[in-house]
């Protein structure tokens, strides 16, 4: 689930800590990176859990109306489609997801007044007349309602994206790679598989978890051999005068070209380049650009470049 974007942007972000600490402390660093990644795994589980909140909330309030003082009779009999809701069923049970959440206990308690203004917002809204209305009632029809609320109500919300950053600072950046995973894991949900339906990995293989480590180590490692290639195309710029950022994103960039002959070259300069733009000044992707594609002229020239 966690991709080599997000990686390389929690690398660096060690990096920054680190060095910014004037550390050079690698057990640490390591320590950190593997917590923060763990982190952006628990908003996958903890996200998944906000889906069952909800339906939980909406039965809760089902209940108590029946148990009212003068309960009218859509009180007594109400309409428990949604309560009922396959999807959250087969989910709720599932093994993996319970694992998860009892090894790592996560809760809504905190935010009881925004799982019941989103539920409003839902109960309210067109795709949830259309779910009652139609007289299909599958698996499919409500693994389908799902799909759409949290296209419609939970994805880049701005204010669940409020809720999330200030429940955690490491979710800041990955709020929505995260949503696009569970939206895929819900499209990707199988009746047939009951309680055993498979959720996302932390990591699609080992490869990428060594990816994590080995870019943090490499980087950290080759610090000097890094800044010698940066310093001799930045001629124009003093070392210290190249904001602290563009000199952290170039130093794992050249680590990456080095380390890694499996990724393509394009695909390392795209990705750093991409991470200057949200991280640092709005001159720095260009300014880092121009670096990075004389050092790989020169890394080619010289046949350190061994690129599968």
């Amino acid at each position: 689930m966690i991709n080599r974007v997000l990686i390389r942007i929690r690398v660096i972000q060690v990096l920054y800590s680190t060095y910014l600490n004037e550390s050079g402390d690698l057990k640490k660093a390591e320590t950190e990176l593997m917590f923060s990644l763990q982190k952006s795994y628990d908003l996958y589980y903890y996200l998944l859990a906000l889906l069952i909140e909800i339906t939980d909330t909406h039965t809760r309030r089902l209940e108590s109306r029946k148990a009212k003082l003068l309960p009218t009779d859509e009180d007594i009999n109400p309409n428990t489609k949604l309560a009922e809701n396959l999807f959250i069923k087969q989910l709720k049970s599932n093994e993996q997801f319970n694992k998860y959440v009892s090894d790592r206990p996560q809760s809504w308690e905190d935010h009881e007044n925004y799982i019941r203004s989103l539920l409003e917002k839902i109960l309210n809204s067109d795709i949830y007349a259309e779910y009652l209305a139609n007289e299909v009632s599958d698996y499919d029809t409500d693994r389908e309602f799902w799909r759409k609320v949290f296209k419609t109500f939970i994805y880049c919300e701005e204010q669940l994206d409020d809720l999330l950053e200030d429940d955690s600072l490491f979710w800041n950046d990955d709020i929505e790679i995260v949503q696009s995973f569970v939206i895929k894991t819900i499209k990707k949900f199988d009746p047939e598989k009951g309680a055993n339906q498979p959720l996302l990995p932390m990591f699609k293989d080992e490869e990428d978890r060594q990816f994590a480590i080995k870019l943090l180590r490499e980087t950290m490692f080759n610090v000097k051999l890094a800044r010698d290639y940066i310093d001799k195309y930045a001629k124009n710029w003093e070392s210290e005068r190249i904001a602290f950022m563009d000199m952290i994103i170039m130093q794992t960039a050249v680590s990456e070209l080095l380390a890694f002959p499996s990724v393509p070259i394009n695909v390392t300069m795209n990705e750093y380049i991409n991470i200057a733009k949200s991280y640092s000044t709005h001159k720095s992707s260009s300014f880092i650009n121009g670096i990075l594609d004389s050092i790989v002229t020169e890394l080619k020239s010289e046949n350190k470049l061994l690129k599968k």
